[in-house]
């Protein structure tokens, strides 16, 4: 095994709002929530808070509307021990992203996303680009512009550094990136619009677990508690996974310590209370 994994991680970061709600709207109804939640996230966020929390060295790079959030999302970062890359345009009439997530009775979600402030491949270049260099594994996603996306796999690719991409939500990749990835974390919908791919593709299955495509292997969730919100899974999946790969572990290997990671975070509401620690994750595997 490897030392402790560098993990560069980049994506969309804003106030993810919870709303508990007996039922959704009907029409022109007004329907009062009976709980309320917010707190910072973002899928690539997420991806790099999970990644922290598996003792893996990780730096952030994000955007946001003001420095007020900048200064905010900072701080969340200092203490997560993420090094953070926080950017704010100073003319930009964008407001920092936000998601409005409501839950019914029922379990069923709704979710409302206002993209804000979005990164630009300029961003890359303000310091980030040696993080990349530095990393074991670049890890993407599809909530930031194409061009970012390209511009930070341009640079991996240039320092020899590994490309990991949870292609959600799913748009159509340019062949470009597909070439340079090489392992993908995709759900059922996402891999059948991803198509054919030179990389590895880790299929999450949700409560059965994830396929391996090139083995056609599924390795079967864990069972860590009862489950009461998915919202988040995936992203501490895919940054499990990515950690454990980095430290040199074989793949069948860590997307189980990756389904063990993400059947923890369900027994929990919310994403940031929801997302485990690698002792928790360690003492539930044996």
């Amino acid at each position: 095994m490897k030392g402790r994994a560098k993990i560069a991680a980049l994506g969309l970061v804003g106030r993810s709002m919870f709303f508990k709600v007996p039922r959704f709207h009907s029409g022109g109804e007004t329907v009062h929530a009976t709980g309320f939640h917010e707190e910072w996230g973002g899928k690539g966020f997420n991806q790099a808070v999970a990644a922290a929390r598996q003792s893996a060295h990780v730096a952030f790079l994000g955007k946001v509307g003001s420095e007020a959030d900048s200064r905010a999302v900072r701080e969340f970062c200092d203490k997560e021990g993420i090094v953070p890359s926080i950017y704010h345009a100073e003319q930009s009439v964008e407001p920092t992203a936000c998601a409005a997530i409501l839950t019914d009775a029922t379990g069923e979600t709704r979710v409302t996303v206002a993209r804000g402030a979005e990164l630009h491949e300029t961003d890359v270049d303000r310091g980030f680009a040696d993080e990349i260099a530095n990393a074991d594994i670049l890890l993407l996603n599809n909530e930031v512009p194409e061009e970012v996306n390209l511009h930070a796999s341009e640079i991996a690719e240039a320092h020899g550094v590994r490309i990991m991409m949870n292609p959600a939500p799913a748009r159509p990749i340019p062949d470009e990136l597909k070439r340079r990835v090489f392992l993908w974390t995709p759900n059922e919908f996402e891999e059948a619009a991803l198509g054919d791919v030179a990389g590895e593709v880790v299929t999450t299955l949700g409560a059965r677990g994830c396929r391996i495509r090139s083995t056609g292997l599924i390795v079967p969730a864990a069972n860590c508690g009862k489950a009461v919100d998915t919202t988040g899974a995936g992203d501490v999946f895919t940054a499990t996974l990515c950690v454990r790969l980095a430290e040199g572990m074989a793949l069948a290997d860590a997307c189980r310590a990756a389904n063990i990671a993400a059947a923890i975070s369900v027994t929990k509401r919310y994403v940031m209370p929801s997302i485990p620690y690698r002792d928790k994750v360690e003492a539930c595997h044996r």
